[in-house]
């Protein structure tokens, strides 16, 4: 006689009812490094029930972004480009200049490429949150460690 064995799948509420909030510094870390590790929390991959058509993922709060770095000569010549919906308007900024700019945006930019292309992908990068320097409004999640 064999044995049964099945996969457990967690339903939504059980996958949103555990969801705990990580607490990132950025200062002196890689960008694409650091945002391999976030967008593994966000899927929830490092969660021992990781059901892949749930978001299970946690909350991630990221400080010092103005302190990241980029390894090589990136900050040179990797070029982040929008349109502005407009004939000829494809404005163009390369990752130095974008990184002193708007540290925020290229942290996003980079973990959201990680992330799925989908639906469940746009929830997930909605937990995370980056912020330029220490301050950040998300002290009360962490309780007291974050307060001292």
């Amino acid at each position: 006689m064999a044995l049964a064995q099945s996969t457990e799948f967690l339903t939504k509420e059980e996958a949103t009812a555990g969801r705990k909030w990580h607490l990132v510094d950025g200062d002196g870390k890689t960008v694409g490094r650091l945002a391999a590790d976030i967008a593994s929390i966000l899927r929830g991959k490092k969660n021992p029930k990781f059901t892949p058509h749930n978001d299970c993922g946690d909350f991630v709060v990221v400080i010092n972004a103005s302190k990241l770095t980029f390894t090589g000569g990136k900050t040179e010549k990797k070029m982040y480009h929008k349109h502005t919906g407009y004939v000829g308007n494809l404005k163009t900024e390369s990752a130095g200049k974008m990184l002193a700019r708007k540290p925020e945006q290229v942290l996003k930019l980079a973990v959201a490429g990680m992330l799925p292309k989908t639906a469940q992908g746009k929830r997930q990068i909605l937990k995370l949150k980056i912020y330029k320097d220490t301050a950040h409004p998300h002290a009360a999640q962490f309780g007291k460690k974050a307060a001292q």
